[in-house]
């Protein structure tokens, strides 16, 4: 198994005490299934040597006795297999997810949230089921085949001979085909993976799809990923069913033999009638553990598959490496950007390029230009969520590479247009499931956006599970998050396009207050909410093409943005 393979399974392992009574489980369930031919010998031998009726009786009271004993101990194995299975991977699932959710935007960019949550979780269920199935069927039935033919050789060692060279022959069996099995199910769960993804992209954009007459075209490209996958499934059942019918005659060849070989001791006068039974039992319990096997055969190449897919994933490894250095603890930051340029990864075309500016504490830019001409890029590069191909961007002295992810998140803020609000309570959609400060300090916060009727309106107050926000109530939201945060320097994207003016007016004296004693970059394609900007930066194809303080450009019947706002009908 891969090295990747055995640090996931690690992950896996249970503690010892929960092993412990595990292994006592599974050697129960295996021993009690071995002694029930024994009973069986003792009644065919008794009956043949004339035994009364009510000795017999209690020999098949206490094979009923043992057989229900055997099921008990399955059940608990059972239990104890998918508990301990299902804790295992929770704990796959913790580690997969912080993981993921710590990659690079680059990552993200190139998978949809459709294939991250089969990767995250489908991936694990799948070894999840064969961990039980291992547990159960697939350690168990080795213990089970080695306990018959251990026995087997006891009562008679030709016929154990014969027992262990057959059993060597169906595993050398399944062992070849594994091998043709495992590729099958990799391609099964990678259609799998790219149908979640088409289905989740495309059921996000339903509302877009729908009113852009594009239906029928998402309906065809349905069906032809959902092709893949059949193809891939068919061909996948077709190596399973396979397997299972050339098994199916090897078995019944297998019996046969150990048939006549158990008829001819017989014969000879080396057993005895029970005893023939006995092995005629024992070989039919041969066939169980094989056929659990082969069953699990499915299980393990999904399982295999999924390992590697989750080893993949893990292996992936961010671009942006952390600092150790904190940003200044309190106060407005000043920022900088020298000399920045920027293009995304798998991508030679250049976004940014020689961006430099700056801004002193407490200073306010506002970031002017055309969509795609770099604008949320810049700010993305201020927001660290990228680092610069070429520059440096400096927030309070300290180049952001060198800074303490930890204080960076807590130093710099961000609102923009597109809020997510989570299925959970109005208090954890504020803290964003940190610690939550006084119920006080947070109403007051939702008072100080324009949403304290709003919050008198809910029916439990902060513990209310949102659901039917509004745009307007989901962007004033993400600007109580702004305040509670209270970082140094806040990024505002767009953060108030998705408001209707009477809305807009609300949060206009929020926005003030927000940028009171903080420095702020805010980016706006209505020009009237850059009236309280200190500078200007207005950007082109990734240049700035015009920098300097508001005042001065307003002022100046020649500038690009004087210009910008005598087209927008906006005062200078």
């Amino acid at each position: 198994m891969p090295p990747r393979s055995t640090s996931v399974l690690r992950l896996l392992r249970p503690g010892p005490r929960p092993a412990a009574a595990l292994v006592a489980a599974i050697a129960a369930a295996t021993a009690l299934p071995l002694a029930a031919p024994q009973i069986t010998r003792r009644f065919v031998d008794d009956a043949v040597a004339g035994a009364s009726t009510r000795h017999l009786t209690l020999i098949a009271l206490a094979y009923l006795a043992l057989a229900v004993a055997g099921q008990a101990a399955r059940m608990v194995t059972a239990w104890l297999a998918s508990r301990l299975a299902w804790d295992g991977t929770n704990r796959l699932r913790e580690r997969l997810a912080r993981h993921a959710l710590g990659l690079d935007l680059a990552f993200h960019g190139r998978h949809t949230p459709g294939e991250m949550i089969e990767r995250v979780d489908g991936d694990v269920v799948a070894v999840a089921d064969f961990v039980v199935a291992f547990l159960m069927d697939v350690v168990a039935s080795v213990l089970l085949l080695a306990g018959v033919l251990v026995i087997v050789f006891g009562v008679d060692w030709r016929i154990g001979a014969a027992l262990l060279a057959y059993c060597l022959l169906i595993g050398f069996g399944m062992a070849r085909a594994q091998r043709l099995a495992v590729p099958s199910a990799a391609r099964s769960r990678a259609a799998s993976a790219r149908l979640f993804g088409l289905l989740e992209e495309r059921l996000a954009g339903a509302e877009d799809l729908r009113a852009n007459g594009a239906g029928e075209h998402t309906v065809r490209r349905f069906h032809q990923v959902n092709a893949r996958l059949y193809r891939a499934e068919v061909n996948d059942a077709r190596v399973g069913t396979t397997l299972l019918a050339g098994t199916s005659v090897a078995f019944a060849a297998g019996t046969a033999i150990m048939l006549a070989l158990a008829a001819w001791t017989l014969t000879s006068g080396t057993l005895t009638i029970g005893t023939a039974v006995l092995i005629f039992q024992y070989t039919l319990m041969v066939r169980t553990p094989f056929e659990r096997l082969i069953d699990q055969i499915r299980q393990y190449q999904a399982a295999l598959a999924g390992l590697a897919r989750i080893g993949g994933l893990l292996a992936e490894r961010r671009t942006l490496t952390d600092g150790t250095r904190p940003l200044p603890g309190t106060g407005p930051l000043g920022l900088s950007l020298d000399g920045v340029g920027f293009a995304y990864p798998d991508d030679d075309e250049q976004v940014l390029s020689g961006i430099t500016l700056t801004l002193a504490p407490g200073e306010t830019l506002g970031l002017v230009g055309r969509t795609g001409s770099g604008k949320t890029t810049l700010a993305r590069l201020v927001l660290r969520l990228y680092d610069p191909t070429e520059g440096v961007v400096r927030a309070g002295g300290l180049d952001l590479r060198q800074a303490d992810p930890a204080s960076l998140r807590r130093r710099i803020g961000v609102v923009t247009q597109d809020v997510q609000l989570f299925g959970a309570s109005l208090r954890d959609n504020l803290t964003l499931f940190r610690p939550p400060p006084d119920n006080e300090v947070l109403e007051e916060v939702l008072r100080d956006v324009g949403l304290g009727d709003w919050l008198a309106g809910l029916p439990d107050g902060l513990d209310t599970r949102l659901a039917g926000v509004s745009a307007g109530e989901a962007q004033l939201i993400a600007f109580a998050r702004a305040f509670l945060a209270d970082p140094g320097l806040v990024v505002l994207d767009e953060a108030s396009s998705r408001l209707d003016p009477a809305t807009e007016r609300r949060i206009e004296h929020s926005i003030d207050r927000l940028l009171r004693n903080r420095t702020g970059v805010i980016i706006a394609h209505r020009l009237s909410s850059l009236s309280r900007v200190d500078k200007i930066a207005v950007l082109d194809q990734g240049k700035i093409i015009e920098y300097g303080r508001r005042a001065d450009l307003a002022a100046d019947p020649g500038s690009r943005f004087g210009r910008l706002l005598d087209l927008a009908g906006v005062s200078r």
